[in-house]
């Protein structure tokens, strides 16, 4: 059986942001209009890891997370595909005609206005021109920009995390950024100064990981929200060597939850790393971030 005639958008799609959010509402929209399916193509692996062999992207989202995400923007149809060394040779009329139409049975493209598809590269034009041969109507998407100019890109959340503008990277997002992992055994320095944390191994290879220091964080457990500070860095006050650590000491809570899987949304960033002339002195200034952090997070 033939599946139904789709509305279509094309793209990484990396973090589904707030630009993001604003094309796949546009095809929810169209889709609605014409009594098709609203349908996302997408990619497991970053497009420029084939086409730029040893580039190493550096992720806002596993592809878990963002099949997830797409699905909560209430898009009907996600297909995940793996780029390939072949599929980065399709010219544009050998993607619109072997994947676009014969796979999805696609009837309308909307491409974003910086969305290029096939090797060939052609301008948004000729894509109309060789959609036509096809039975694809092909639309270009509306730009979100903010009034402040503010763009919605992937590009600016990276650099808003390797900068510690958190409020930044959470506001082009439109939610808290998030790093999930397995809780892990690590220094126990936290417990010596009555701080204790949980180690968070990353299990998204590549997956960001914000600018060194303190942060306000959520903290998910299973179906439960609760509130914590994170540092991310080097416990340079202790001298455990260069190894990055993710650390989170959960407000109200001493439960063991070792080789749990949590999840940390980055709230607020608070201040830099530092090393203290003793542990009392970095103690001090714990207690001093964790009263800020429980202001902010009240």
């Amino acid at each position: 059986m033939t599946d139904r005639p789709c509305v279509v958008t094309i793209g990484f799609f990396d973090g589904v942001h707030r630009g993001h959010q604003y094309i796949l509402s546009q095809v929810r929209e169209e889709a609605k209009r014409c009594g098709l399916t609203s349908a996302v193509v997408t990619f497991y692996n970053h497009p420029l890891t084939i086409v730029r062999p040893g580039f190493e992207p550096l992720l806002l989202s596993s592809p878990e997370e963002k099949l997830q995400l797409i699905k909560n923007t209430g898009i009907e149809r996600v297909e995940m595909l793996h780029f390939t060394y072949e599929m980065s040779q399709l010219s544009s009329e050998m993607f619109m005609a072997q994947v676009l139409r014969d796979k999805l049975n696609t009837r309308k493209l909307i491409i974003g206005y910086d969305n290029h598809i096939g090797h060939d590269r052609l301008s948004f034009h000729d894509l109309v021109a060789v959609g036509k041969r096809y039975g694809i109507e092909v639309i270009q998407a509306k730009e979100h920009i903010q009034d402040d100019s503010t763009r919605f890109s992937s590009s600016v959340i990276r650099k808003a995390l390797i900068d510690g503008d958190i409020d930044k990277a959470n506001f082009v997002l439109g939610r808290n950024y998030p790093i999930s992992g397995k809780v892990v055994d690590g220094f126990h320095n936290g417990r010596i100064i009555g701080y204790p944390t949980a180690n968070i191994h990353s299990d998204c290879k590549g997956k960001l990981i914000p600018h060194t220091g303190v942060y306000t964080v959520k903290v998910r457990l299973g179906d439960t929200l609760l509130n914590g500070m994170m540092n991310i860095g080097h416990r340079p006050t202790f001298h455990n060597g260069e190894e990055q650590t993710l650390e989170v000491n959960i407000f109200d809570f001493n439960a063991d939850i070792y080789s749990e899987r949590i999840i940390i949304e980055f709230v607020h960033y608070i201040r830099e790393e530092h090393e203290f002339n003793d542990v009392e002195e970095l103690k001090a200034q714990i207690e001093k971030d964790e009263a800020l952090c429980r202001k902010l997070l009240s």
